[in-house]
């Protein structure tokens, strides 16, 4: 029985669903109300059959998403029929509290034809999938399912397609258990996670990859899958097919077009043709004719496996909680596995363990055309390219260059890149500024000898602090607490909060708002901090973040009570001592220095034990345009008239981006995106001109591409300001569809500034400066020309796209005009 409509429970259309024979019933809840008799469906049956003769046990299912199986399902008709249990579980390995139910040996006799596509984020695959369901699905005599899971990461992260077709109706609620054709679209899956475990007898399994088959690294288990199951094997460099047609990383078409072969589709030509020009009719002639070559190309470029795989050097499967989760076999793990996180924290800074090989082409450093500027390592969105200074004795010195400016040749100065963790977006590459005309840095292939030392400079190496680390060059050799992220190749936020780490390191507690920056910044187990990170609501995470700063606040004001009441106890060195901390409790580094001259001190133990807590803590609430422009503008307003030392970062991509791009009030007139699909109405908030109302605030407006040394001086002086502080920061984003790339996007953020789309900007003590130069109105078509968001609209209806285009101009002009006003009457009242 089914309840479809819970809350008001129906008594009577209960009783009408059940059998008169009806001797027990069990209860399936997708909850654990704890401290409760019952779960709540329990609960209203039990109420409900109160008067009747029906035995009533409750259990739970599908705890955190899990697949409940057919095979769960008779476990519990097994339980039914003997002995009852009552609170029980399914689907899951309770050896805690032992409720948890056997599972059953049933097996559905019915076979349906079932395809699992294992892919990564970007590719396309998902999209393919549906794609591939709704082209089955549309003939008459067939019937398609599809199920999708995804995992947290934004570029390169586990896709996986569920589907099935069948002449009958699917009536299967659960993912597919014995795939007969089985795709991976990266290699390197292979040597992580047990592919072909449920493939089927006699299945077909394609791997995309430009190398032998039998040269690939992989598990032992899934050899003996090959061999045992009879499994037929292809290989195809869909890579290499998308590349050479200018479809970079999109493969999708080209696994489209084999998949509907395999499904028996023979004019998959045309019927694909067709919908490409439909679907990408958008973004131009061509992206369709591309796809279309992708199309008649992928078949011609399937290659069938016909070695021995005995040479192959195998991989085994890591046990631990971590590398469970990591290999997706976190279904294996039982519940005394977790024992070890059960108050809800989870370990900071595991991502660096993970190393999952996304891409095959990575950033190679040439030291002969290598300024020593840092703005590579400045810009890359995941951390993994860092600039260090090492003694010229050391080992590590052999490939270095002699360090500009350093008159007695004591160091040696060495970029390296963390090959395995980069995502290949390129934006390295685009801001090198090189050396006559030379890049510093060139694509090539990854090397296990530049990993290894990698992995030794970023683990254990600590740069010498031989340059003000807020500058440029000073700030990236400072070690990132934010590193090796799940964040889109390119993306334009994460740089903002590498940066803010580098700059500010251990004294960090964040406080994140529920989107992009809560799933690359907090998945379990790939955390990128190393620093105190929590995530809220939506709605309420600058009332979150405000909540931290005045809890640290009231735990410092009362150790400072407790301690002054106990400076009679100590030496008058370090009563001296005690007294600059306490006065100067809100500047770090004169609380670091005293701290350190502290270490040794005679202090009686209660004292010593309160000297973590005096800390000065730099509290930082972050989040998007969504949050902050929308859905969390109340708790922002809040907090800025609380004329309280709090600091807020908007990373603004002017769209929801975690949700697929749906407008936000940070949305410019004429975008185009989800809700506004012919072009946004309405000009884009001005929460710069709100925040400037506030008493005590510092505001900012920065862009990270277009001048790197306002953003540092924009973190500086919000961290120092004693009031409310808010920086807007412009942030690139794969939703916004830059036509050139995301390795292009830090050159679109420097043009934004350069066209008057974004103005560098700083409020400080009731005075206005303007930080970036009189705009070019007359880039500002070009700029918006180069993005899908805008583009989208002049294909759809030429003359809309030019009046809103135009609109939009003249709202950039008349919001340049109306803060260079603010400037020239401050000007004048000096004068």
């Amino acid at each position: 029985v089914t309840v479809h409509l819970y809350r008001p429970f129906s008594k009577k259309h209960l009783l009408d669903a059940i059998p008169k024979s009806t001797k027990r019933i069990a209860v399936l809840d997708r909850t654990k109300e704890a401290g409760s008799i019952g779960e709540p469906l329990y609960l209203d049956v039990v109420a409900a059959l109160k008067d009747l003769n029906i035995e009533v046990v409750g259990g739970r299912y599908g705890l955190s998403s899990r697949n409940t199986t057919p095979k769960d399902l008779a476990a519990v008709f097994d339980m039914l029929e003997s002995k009852l249990v009552n609170n029980f579980t399914i689907g899951i390995e309770d050896d805690v509290t032992y409720l948890s139910l056997p599972k059953s040996s049933f097996e559905l006799k019915k076979r349906v034809k079932e395809l699992l596509i294992y892919g990564y984020g970007s590719d396309g695959m998902v999209s393919a999938s549906k794609d591939l369901l709704k082209i089955i699905g549309e003939k008459d005599d067939e019937y398609v399912q599809g199920y999708f899971e995804y995992d947290s990461k934004k570029s390169g992260g586990v896709t996986l397609s569920h589907l099935r077709f069948d002449r009958n109706a699917i009536d299967l609620p659960y993912y597919p258990e014995h795939p007969n054709i089985l795709v991976v679209t990266m290699d390197t899956y292979l040597s992580k996670f047990e592919v072909t475990k449920n493939l089927a007898k006699d299945g077909v399994l394609i791997v995309n990859t430009k190398s032998e088959f039998e040269k690939l690294k992989m598990l032992d288990s899934i050899k003996e899958d090959i061999k045992n199951k009879n499994i037929t094997v292809f290989t195809i460099d869909a890579l290499e097919i998308s590349s050479r047609n200018g479809l970079q990383g999109k493969i999708s078409l080209v696994f489209e077009a084999i998949l509907l072969k395999l499904l028996g589709v023979d004019d998959y030509e045309e019927v694909l043709s067709k919908r490409i020009k439909l679907r990408f009719k958008t973004k131009g002639e061509d992206v369709v004719n591309a796809n279309i070559k992708c199309v008649k190309e992928a078949i011609i470029g399937l290659k069938p496996f016909e070695g021995e795989l005995s040479s192959i050097t195998s991989t085994a499967i890591k046990n631990d909680v971590i590398d469970t989760i990591n290999n997706r076999r976190g279904y294996d793990l039982a519940v005394s596995d977790l024992l070890p996180f059960k108050n809800g924290k989870f370990p900071g800074g595991l991502s660096k363990f993970e190393k999952r090989n996304v891409s095959r082409h990575v950033p190679v450093w040439k030291s002969e055309h290598c300024i020593e500027c840092g703005m590579c390592s400045f810009v890359c969105p995941h951390a993994v390219i860092r600039p260090f200074v090492v003694d010229e004795d050391s080992e590590y010195a052999k490939d270095g260059i002699a360090l500009i400016g350093e008159e007695n040749g004591k160091y040696k100065y060495i970029i390296s890149v963390s090959e395995a963790d980069c995502t290949g977006c390129g934006a390295c590459i685009e801001a090198c500024p090189g050396k006559r005309g030379e890049k510093a840095l060139a694509f090539g292939n990854p090397n296990i000898k530049r990993q290894r030392l990698s992995n030794t400079l970023f683990n254990f190496y600590k740069n010498p602090q031989i340059y003000d680390k807020f500058t440029i060059k000073g700030s990236q050799l400072c070690e990132p607490k934010f590193e090796f992220s799940g964040a889109c190749a390119g993306c334009g936020e994460t740089p903002y909060i590498k940066l803010l780490t580098q700059l500010f390191g251990d004294r960090l507690v964040i406080a994140n708002a529920t989107g992009c920056s809560s799933i690359y910044g907090g998945s379990v187990p790939s955390t990128p901090y190393s620093i105190p990170w929590a995530n809220s609501l939506f709605e309420d995470n600058a009332e979150f973040g405000f909540g931290l700063y005045k809890g640290y606040k009231t735990i410092r004001n009362r150790i400072k009570m407790i301690m002054e009441k106990s400076m009679d106890s100590v030496e008058p060195v370090v009563r001296e001592l005690f007294e600059t901390w306490i006065n100067n409790m809100d500047d770090y580094e004169t609380t670091k220095k005293v701290r350190m001259e502290l270490e040794n001190a005679v202090i009686p133990r209660d004292i010593r034990e309160l000297i973590d807590y005096l800390e000065a803590r730099s509290v930082w609430t972050i989040g998007g345009d969504g949050w902050a422009y929308d859905i969390g503008f109340s708790g922002i307003d809040h907090v800025l008239s609380s004329l309280e030392d709090v600091n807020i970062l908007v990373l603004d991509t002017e769209v929801y981006s975690n949700t697929g791009g749906q407008a936000s009030k940070a949305s410019h007139t004429g975008q185009v995106c989800e809700f506004t699909d012919d072009g946004k109405k309405t000009p884009k908030k001005d929460l710069f001109r709100i925040a400037m109302s506030y008493p005590g605030v510092y505001v900012a407006s920065v862009c990270l591409g277009a001048n790197m040394m306002q953003v540092i001086k924009a973190f500086r002086e919000a961290e120092a300001n004693k009031g409310p502080s808010i920086i807007i920061a412009y942030a690139t984003c794969i939703e916004q569809g830059i036509k050139k790339g995301m390795n292009c996007s830090f050159k679109k953020q420097k043009l934004s500034v350069e066209c008057g789309y974004n103005i560098l900007m700083r409020y400080k003590d009731g005075i206005l400066t303007i930080d970036s130069k009189e705009p070019d109105f007359m880039k500002f078509k070009e700029f918006l020309l180069g993005e899908v968001r805008y583009k989208a609209l002049e294909i759809k209806d030429e003359n809309l796209a030019a009046r809103m285009m135009e609109e939009n101009l003249e709202n950039a002009k008349d919001r340049y005009k109306y803060y260079k006003n603010i400037v020239s009457s401050q000007e004048k009242e000096e004068q």
